[in-house]
């Protein structure tokens, strides 16, 4: 690993968690550039953010150096964050509490489909384009989240970023079918002011990146209330062992889902440990969740590794209630070029009798995305006052250490 490689990692660290920097530390140092980091304009000031396991959440595997979908090399992640006003609720003034999260397979600079696949575990909500993507079996272009009301506008914004950065030739480039999926946001956020603009959803494109991911409060995530806490983004991921083919796995949800008491963290009852300010006594809400790998895997490959992500919701405690839209999509950034036009392609394909590390390191991932999601979040009030209360970290503390499952 290169200076400059090391240096980029360095520069993430607002959003790494505390264990990620201490390994970058230890790698900084024999290079010298521990010092010139430390005294860098671009870092002063900047604080990192616990993270679950920060707080002593025990998760089983392990996780990549940002613990992030963005572990799997090529991936990366933007957000556009739109808060604004208080009080009362005026529709098409505010209070504005929503935003837009993009995810982009290859990274900004590539038109390279992916192979992916979808699962609905749920229905009560949308993503778009995903009848060509089970037909086709190609994820091409980003994958965007947004709020329920904003779908539509989200999406005609990507069409039109994509025709900029790679306008219509004679390879026939001339439709898309975009990824664009939802949560509600409409308990904190004035959903049908259509707060969302395109403008927005070119930010969080053009804004992409890789390395650390910010979560909670942020993009698409931005209103959202997971298991009567504040939710929103979480992300997490797992390396398998070379033994296993040494692949990266990534997840990242957009959380809204979830009924208080049957919160389960590390396997604790945490939901019921900590009643105070219960909101919706029911799991409504929704829970988008994108998976990442760079196995190679080809579509019923990944149509069998993203249902996975359900037994990590599970864990969680979510039975995936009728008012809940838990809608899922998994993609693989192996055999590039996959979707070219010209020539019969060769492709890569994992054995179906390997699947079964990556199938847990779905479960695993999805388990501690959601828990990050809960743990970034911060306390909101939104629309007409309504507050939600973020997880209390001190408090999640004491039950895990009460089931004797606090990590030291």
């Amino acid at each position: 690993m290169g200076p400059h490689v090391l240096m980029e990692k360095w520069m993430n660290l607002h959003c790494m968690s505390f264990r990620s920097l201490r390994h970058l530390i230890r790698s900084l140092a024999p290079l010298g550039l521990l010092g010139c980091a430390l005294n860098s304009p671009w870092t002063a000031g900047a604080q990192a953010k616990p993270r679950a396991r920060d707080l002593g959440v025990p998760f089983d595997g392990t996780p990549g150096i940002y613990n992030a979908i963005t572990d799997v090399k090529g991936v990366e992640v933007g957000h556009a964050t739109l808060i604004s006003g208080s009080g009362k609720l005026v529709v098409g003034q505010g209070p504005v509490r929503t935003g837009v999260t993009a995810i982009l397979p290859r990274g900004k600079s590539s038109t390279d489909p992916v192979f992916g696949a979808w699962f609905t575990l749920n229905g009560n909500g949308e993503m778009t384009g995903t009848t060509w993507l089970e037909d086709s079996g190609f994820l091409d272009g980003p994958v965007m989240i947004t709020n329920t009301h904003s779908v539509g506008v989200v999406r005609d914004a990507v069409i039109a970023w994509r025709v900029k950065k790679a306008p219509p030739d004679q390879n026939g480039y001339e439709w898309s079918l975009p990824v664009v999926a939802e949560t509600y946001d409409g308990d904190l956020n004035d959903i049908n002011g259509f707060h969302v603009r395109p403008e927005h959803a070119w930010r969080a494109l053009d804004s992409a990146h890789g390395g650390a991911v910010e979560e909670g409060n942020v993009g698409g995530g931005t209103g959202m209330i997971c298991n009567e806490f504040k939710g929103g983004i979480g992300t997490a991921s797992r390396v398998l062992e070379q033994k296993y083919g040494g692949y990266t796995l990534g997840v990242l949800v957009q959380c809204n889902y979830g009924w208080r008491s049957q919160l389960r963290i590390a396997g604790v009852p945490v939901g019921r440990e900590i009643p105070d300010h219960k909101i919706r006594d029911n799991d409504v809400g929704s829970i988008i969740i994108v998976v990442a790998t760079d196995a190679p895997l080809i579509p019923t490959q990944l149509k069998r590794l993203v249902r996975r992500a359900s037994l990590g919701l599970g864990r969680d405690g979510s039975f995936s209630g009728d008012g809940s839209g838990d809608i899922f999509v998994a993609f693989s950034t192996a055999n590039s070029g996959a979707a070219g036009k010209q020539r019969v392609q060769q492709i890569m394909m994992l054995p179906n009798e390997r699947l079964n590390p990556l199938f847990l390191a779905t479960v695993q991932a999805t388990e501690e995305a959601v828990v990050n999601a809960m743990v970034a979040a911060e306390t909101m009030k939104g629309i007409n006052d309504f507050e939600v209360m973020a997880l209390p970290h001190d408090r999640l503390r004491e039950v895990l250490r009460k089931y004797n499952r606090l990590v030291p």
